[in-house]
């Protein structure tokens, strides 16, 4: 099984897909070639259930076809139901795939207000991006991103960890990082794939400040905090968060999600984590790729978006920015978010 997987990946899970579709429609359009060729002389036909069978299996594009151009079983109301159900089952995989071509090659810029009655009210409209999850995303892709957050005028940038740190092409994503203009600076921690060592000393080579179970006061009132990652080391709320004052707005950064349902995050008022990409792989957005519990110990809860921790802290989970080496990303677009902080009337 892992053989036929490395070979799926490395031929390309999209030019996978797309040869088993046209091969299957090819499949089913000869079955109602060869049908029509028997009929016509009489011989011993194809069975009727192994055409329908075929036209619903993908194969509705082959069997339209057929029925257009060989002109067999047009007549047929149980063939005419079945082609056009067929044609609904194929029309799956081909949006799918289209959609991994074209917009889940586009990074999506989400812009969300955040309010808390613990934001301080001098900071209100205070800017934050976040993004996370790099991987082997193009060091020109990651300069326009960097050129688009200088453009929408960042207050404070968060990484949220796996650059991969596996070779050295992480360093040239933290250098196009490094290009954007902050008021506050460029703050970030380790993923499941990197290196924390070597991330971290790459980070202040180029001025981003790793945070490594510590936590710093950026203004009076925030306080801005980040953990190890879950996989990789021993993640600490309670170390990361030690300096916090009474009242204090407190913004954790965890590459893992599942980190705020195992530790407490009472005096914590915003989570952001990475780490599930979307669900990568998804069905119409559903992130069905998390069922397995692979990723994260709590299935879909963590796909991306907004949930909450076990003692009921806001966690958003980015669906991330890179791409994880030859893996498509279907209906899960690469996204960076930002967040406009404002203070909520208590």
């Amino acid at each position: 099984m892992r053989t036929i997987t490395d070979f799926i990946i490395r031929f390309g899970i999209i030019e996978f897909a797309l040869s088993i579709f046209a091969l299957i429609n090819a499949f089913t359009f000869a079955l109602y070639a060869v049908d029509k060729r028997k009929a016509i002389k009489n011989k011993w036909r194809i069975r009727e259930s192994v055409m329908i069978f075929f036209t619903l299996a993908l194969g509705g594009v082959g069997a339209l076809l057929a029925m257009l151009l060989c002109k067999h079983k047009i007549r047929s109301g149980k063939f005419k139901v079945a082609t056009a159900v067929g044609l609904l089952i194929a029309l799956v995989p081909l949006i799918h795939i289209a959609h991994a071509l074209t917009l889940d090659g586009i990074v999506r810029f989400t812009e969300l207000d955040f309010a808390s009655e613990n934001w301080p009210q001098e900071l209100d409209g205070y800017r934050i991006a976040f993004m996370t999850d790099f991987h082997v995303i193009a060091d020109d892709d990651m300069r326009d991103i960097a050129a688009e957050l200088n453009r929408r005028n960042i207050d404070l940038l968060l990484l949220g960890g796996d650059f991969s740190t596996r070779n050295a092409h992480y360093q040239g994503t933290l250098r196009e990082i490094a290009a954007v203009s902050t008021a506050d600076g460029i703050f970030g921690v380790e993923g499941n794939h990197d290196a924390h060592i070597t991330l971290f000393a790459a980070m202040r080579q180029h001025g981003i400040m790793p945070l490594d179970n510590t936590g710093l006061h950026l203004h009076n009132g925030f306080f801005l905090a980040g953990v190890h990652d879950k996989w990789n080391r021993s993640p600490d709320i309670a170390a990361a968060t030690a300096g916090t004052h009474a009242g204090d707005f407190v913004l954790l950064i965890s590459h893992n999600p599942d980190v705020a349902m195992v530790q407490s995050t009472i005096g914590v008022d915003l989570i952001l984590s990475g780490h599930t990409h979307g669900g990568q792989i998804t069905f119409f957005g559903f992130p069905i790729y998390l069922l397995r519990g692979s990723i994260s110990d709590y299935g879909t809860r963590f796909g991306r978006g907004f949930a909450d921790s076990e003692d009921g802290v806001p966690v958003f989970t980015s669906g991330s920015v890179g791409v994880y080496y030859s893996i498509p990303r279907v209906f899960a677009r690469p996204e960076v978010v930002i967040f406009t902080m404002r203070r909520a009337d208590g």
